[in-house]
Parts: structure tokens; sequence; C-alpha cells
């Protein structure tokens, strides 16, 4: 298992810690204690199963503000934007894990999940989810990985409504979002967006901001960012990565990165034990 380094914004207090279990790709752990630091809006195209462990965060979510106080659960979609901050004087805790959508079946039955809330659970639901993300971080074998996984997703399953991905079907927005993830690395318009959801330019505008609770800009940067860290884990050059993910340079992704996810490239990259190609 790589070695955890401390990941520090700019606010004193603040730090984040990332890890990858052993063995088991498309699992993320993520540890933080934020006072200072506000994450831009911003997307793990997975599902983000967290409980708050110390203060009260704020965060916009589906065009609202809603608080996540401690000793509660917090469960994001995989197409979920979001942004995140204290909402009080004091540090904001949290863990969270990250599991992509593929993996559900395996550990869960189900075919798909989706959160109508964000903020969920009592207490003692915090704590027993508590105990199992604490045991998860320190498992060191991927049998007790996947035995922790399966507890995790037991006990988050009553917050889901399950449903098929037949109900999922592909709408003009879900095109839109397809279309900018194959075409991050280049200058999108409004005009080429607008076309594929078969809308007027600024019908399309009001009507992705009404469903998607963001501009396109703000949809196209948080995929950009997701790319970049999926590009980073796998070895790939800052510089390259800035390129492909259709960032203006290294400097403009490093300043993506820390406002969405708290970290640097080059951070994430050792947080991870990522040996760059050649």
């Amino acid at each position: 298992m790589p070695s955890d380094t401390l990941i520090r914004f700019d606010g004193q207090e603040d730090h984040a810690l990332y890890r990858r279990p052993v063995g088991r790709p498309g699992v993320e752990l993520y540890r933080a204690r934020i006072r200072e630091h506000c994450f831009d809006a911003h997307t793990h195209e997975a599902y983000g199963l967290g409980v708050i462990n110390q203060g009260l965060g704020r965060f916009r979510w589906r065009g609202g503000e809603h608080l996540a106080p401690q000793a509660s659960l917090m469960l994001m979609n995989p197409e979920d934007l979001h942004t995140g901050e204290s909402a009080d004087a004091g540090c904001w805790g949290y863990h969270m894990v990250y599991l992509d959508e593929a993996l559900l079946p395996a550990y869960g039955g189900d075919r798909s999940w989706r959160f109508d809330a964000a903020v969920s659970g009592s207490p003692a639901q915090a704590q027993a989810v508590a105990r199992c993300m604490a045991a998860l971080w320190s498992a060191e074998e991927p049998l007790a990985v996947d035995c922790l996984l399966l507890q995790l997703v037991d006990l988050i399953r009553p917050h889901a409504r399950v449903q098929a991905r037949t109900a999922e079907a592909a709408g003009r927005f879900e095109r839109v979002t397809d279309f900018m993830r194959a075409h991050l690395d280049q200058a999108l318009t409004l005009e080429q967006l607008a076309g594929v959801a078969g809308l007027s330019p600024f019908h399309f505008l009001r009507s992705f901001r009404e469903q998607q609770h963001a501009t396109p800009q703000q949809a196209l940067m948080a995929l950009r960012s997701f790319e970049a860290k999926r590009l980073l884990a796998q070895g790939m050059a800052p510089a390259q990565v800035a390129a492909a993910a259709g960032f203006t340079d290294q400097a403009h992704l490093t300043r993506s990165l820390q406002r969405r996810y708290g970290i640097t490239p080059a951070a994430y990259q050792r947080q991870l034990g990522v040996v760059r190609g050649r």
C-alpha cells in the first residue's frame, strides 16, 4: 500500500489525505479537515459515500445550499456537481469512499443507486459507517478491502433508491455531457453544445442550468478536472495531462485541481505511489 502524504491547503489548519486500497481500482479513500478552503464545483464521477466526524459543512448541490453536521452521512451520485466549505468558525472534518458505479453490482447486487438527499442518517448510523471506513483505511489485503466494502454498501443501502439502468436512458443533456467528455481537449462553443442537444443556444443554456444546476462551463471544468485525476493516476506527466484534458497549461491544471480537490498534480501522484511513464 502506498505511504500517506499529508496534503495542505492555504489555510494553516486545512489538510486532506487520499489513498487507493491495494489491488482495487475504482475505489478511492479520502479524509479531510477543512477550516478555510472552499472547494469549487466538482464531480468525482463515482458514488461519494461519507461521514461527517467534525464540525459543520456547507455545500451547493442541485441548485440549493445544504448543511452537513457532525454525525451525519454524505451521499453523492456519480453525476452530482457540488462545492464544499466549513459553515462556521471551526474545522469541518469528514471521511469519504468514492466507489465507481460499475463496481456497485459486485458489492451490492443492485445495478444502480440514486440518492435523493445528500445529507442523511442518524448518529448511530454515522458511527457504524465511520467504524467501517476506519477499518477500510487501515486494511492491507484485498480480501479485507472487499469484505469491508460489502459491509459499507450494506450500511448505505437503506438511504439509496434502487433503479435500473434502463430508467437512466440518455437524454439530451447526457448526450451533451458525453460530447464534452469526448472533446475535453478542445475549445467548445455554446453553439456546438446546443446543436448536440437539439436546442437553440440560449434555450440550451437556460435548460442546461435548470437541469444540471450548473452552467455548461462549470460542468466542462469539472469533467476536465476529473479526467486529469484519472490520467495522473495512470502515471502521465502533469504537462501532458494538462494538454490532454483541455487546460491552458500545467499551471491552469494545478489551480483547477487545488480549487476542486485540494491537491496538486504532483502531490496526488505521490499519494497514489504513481511512477510516471516515460
